[in-house]
């Protein structure tokens, strides 16, 4: 059970720290609910495709190129375009994204709910101090690649001109972070380096992230109404 709850905690952490920095009209509690369950089903077809793409060779190596590739493309593109997909047949078009920063609550509830099942595989195979570092590391660095990828989804739905264009960056910008942040971890060629290069990649994310929630929670057409609400 000690296991479990030091797996669970850091998603459901984050879960409720962003619907919090949903300032001025969260959305409904049944619908957060769903996407963390939503991208607990995403997590089938990320592992369908990484499978599909190990069946044809691809995996770390010593040559950076192939590691590279592996891990923007086998792992990052892989894991990211399943949450994209679900965010955006699912939840896109719901009547209660209504706001840019509705981008940023949905995705991340979906990659929370990745998360969160892929840190309990990895916690009950490594154990406490996997656990302790993941609720440090991969977790919220799966936040930072849904903050981002829910920032341009915002765009997207309320920019009509670019928004195919901010769709791909969506799933681009993500896949980027997440490729980033695991290709130091993977490389072999220079060990000493690994972690800080992904400390590297996560802090750049997170500094991203606050940049992304700010703007879209400045904002939100929902703002005046919440202020005036206060006046009174």
């Amino acid at each position: 059970m000690t296991l479990l709850g030091l797996a669970v905690a850091p998603g459901l952490a984050i879960a409720i720290y962003i619907y919090w920095k949903d300032k001025y009209e969260r959305e409904p509690r049944r619908l957060l609910f769903w996407s963390f369950f939503l991208g607990v089903l995403s997590i089938i077809p990320a592992i369908i495709l990484e499978n599909w793409w190990a069946s044809k060779g691809f995996d770390i190596s010593h040559d950076p190129r192939l590691t590279a590739f592996y891990a923007f493309i086998v792992v990052g593109f892989s894991e990211e375009i399943c949450k994209y997909y679900f965010v955006r047949r699912y939840l896109y078009n719901h009547d209660e994204f209504d706001e840019p920063f509705d981008g940023i609550t949905y995705s991340v509830m979906v990659s929370m709910g990745f998360a969160t099942i892929e840190n309990i595989a990895y916690v009950y195979q490594g154990g406490i101090g996997t656990a302790i570092l993941r609720m440090f590391m991969a977790v919220p660095a799966h936040a930072t690649f849904g903050i981002i990828m829910g920032y341009y989804l915002g765009l997207a739905k309320f920019n009509h001109s670019g928004s195919r264009m901010y769709q791909v960056l969506a799933v681009a910008g993500a896949t980027f972070f997440h490729g980033a942040y695991d290709f130091a971890l993977m490389q072999q060629n220079w060990p000493e380096w690994s972690f800080g290069g992904a400390v590297v990649s996560l802090l750049v994310a997170i500094l991203l992230s606050r940049r992304a929630i700010s703007l879209h929670r400045e904002a939100s057409p929902h703002k005046v109404q919440y202020e005036a609400e206060r006046a009174e």
